[in-house]
């Protein structure tokens, strides 16, 4: 056999097993989504996926900008046993007449969107892999914060969650609990009527700072979302004040507290790490900045705490798709996004990204966190307003306009949901500190805005592309160097 047959025999060989390759090993890449109260991801997941499967502009998001994604098209539920995001359903509601924001959703959900690209990198190009599965995994942040209670024990979440009740702001909204919890003996029997009264007024306690704070780090995250775990024993716990260094006695009300404790951990966060969050590859986390920097100062302390739980729960290292054909899964990178960017005049977008970054960096220093390589953005995956100038004497200030949906006010005027109003929104200070201690307040209160009208779902040819903020660079920084 001449060199030049066995040569390209076995390029021949090389390249039939880079096709079995493609065919058997797409790279598949789980991207999660979660975000704390409010912070808009069902609208971020359904934008994203608009975007990508019927045409958008994206101009930072590379492989889209250089014409090397061939298609995007949805695909069958990849898991049996989640299930599937209602992209149809939330695009149903952004594109009715009138449009309405979609229901948050408030449990796991998935939803996989194959691209097919023209790759630049060698190794895929001899391999002939040419598509990749994003597989978009929807959950709900307070169960991103529960993962904080892998590591603790009863005693541990106790001391820290009555801690956080006792702080000034709580107080008034924890007397109810706080009182009846001091009424209890620790060390008495097992009491089935107390945990449930316990519960309940923990529960409520919950509730409470939840409806006053769109960021507040408190948990378990189920008791907000119990679903089909309503009335359950593993809902049916709270914080006890107990001795430090000391077993609680068998039999007693501590004891029972702890038992239950530890089943919540093993039937509800455990397997939420094991089935979804510890298969993800990369991460965004939304974060309503905005409205934490409305509240003042404790608002902004109390969002960093919750960061600091958020970025406790992230493993170091890094991966790449070839280690994940091999199993081994890694969240190298994590987006944090302050959402609404759209509240404000786009002078003040990179301040808001600049409160951001101080934000998650207090919080790593505070929760010891570091390894995915993590970034800030500020951005609006919908673009709900439109910016304009309004005169005030000689100045021109530089506002927004948008039309509130029904009910809302702005000063003294009540919306129907038809009419447009300007809003002059302030600017953002450009000490990110001084932003945080509440020393330069937003000098607007901000009406939530109508979405715009999207094509329906079934709409053939080309459509407006969705109106968004920087989601094209969110797209590049979260999977772009797996589409290269």
């Amino acid at each position: 056999m001449r060199v030049s047959d066995l040569s390209s025999s076995v390029s021949d060989s090389l390249a039939h097993a880079g096709h079995r390759l493609a065919g058997l090993f797409t790279p598949t890449l789980r991207l999660g989504v979660t975000g704390l109260a409010r912070s808009g991801k069902t609208v971020f997941i359904t934008a994203l996926i608009r975007n990508l499967t019927q045409g958008g502009r994206l101009p930072f998001f590379e492989p889209y900008a250089a014409g090397r994604i061939l298609a995007a098209t949805l695909e069958p539920q990849p898991d049996d046993n989640v299930p599937r995001f209602d992209y149809e359903r939330h695009l149903d509601a952004l594109s009715a007449d009138p449009p309405h924001w979609p229901e948050s959703t408030r449990r796991v959900s998935e939803l996989r969107v194959s691209l097919a690209f023209v790759s630049t990198h060698p190794l895929r190009r001899a391999l002939g892999i040419r598509r990749l599965n994003l597989d978009i995994v929807d959950y709900p942040g307070e169960w991103l914060l529960d993962l904080a209670m892998l590591g603790a024990s009863y005693a541990d979440w106790s001391r820290e969650a009555l801690a956080q009740a006792r702080e000034p702001g709580r107080t008034g909204l924890a007397a109810e609990w706080l009182a009846f919890a001091s009424s209890l003996d620790a060390d008495a029997p097992e009491d089935e009527t107390a945990a449930l009264e316990g519960a309940r007024r923990f529960t409520d306690y919950l509730q409470r700072v939840r409806a006053t704070s769109a960021v507040a780090a408190l948990g378990p995250g189920r008791f907000l979302m119990p679903g089909d775990l309503e009335g359950s024993p593993l809902l049916t716990f709270f914080p006890l004040d107990t001795a430090p260094g000391t077993a609680p006695r068998r039999g007693s009300l501590a004891a029972m507290m702890a038992r239950r404790y530890d089943s919540y951990v093993q039937h509800v966060v455990r397997p939420f790490f094991r089935e979804h969050f510890s298969r993800l590859d990369r991460q965004i986390v939304l974060v309503d900045v905005l409205g934490a920097l409305n509240g003042g100062a404790a608002a902004a302390l109390e969002l960093e705490r919750a960061l600091a739980s958020v970025l406790e729960a992230f493993r170091p290292g890094a991966a790449s798709w070839l280690a994940s054909l091999a199993g081994a899964r890694r969240i190298d990178r994590l987006l944090f996004a302050a959402t609404k960017a759209d509240h404000i005049h786009h002078t003040s977008h990179d301040r808001l990204e600049a409160i951001l970054r101080l934000l998650t960096e207090r919080a790593a220093a505070r929760a010891g966190a570091a390894g995915a390589e993590a970034r800030t953005m500020a951005l609006a995956a919908l673009r709900a307003t439109r910016e304009v100038e309004a005169r005030d004497g000689a100045a021109v200030l530089p506002c927004i306009a948008g039309v509130p949906l029904p009910g809302e006010r702005v000063g003294n005027e009540l919306f129907d949901g038809k009419r447009e109003v300007v809003v002059f929104p302030g600017d953002l200070p450009a000490d990110p500190a001084a932003a945080l201690a509440g020393e330069a307040p937003l000098g607007a209160t901000f009406p939530r805005f109508r979405p715009p009208r999207l094509a329906p779902a079934t709409t053939a040819g080309d459509v407006p592309p969705p109106p968004h903020i920087r989601l094209d660079r969110a797209l590049d920084f979260l999977i772009g160097d797996w589409l290269s």
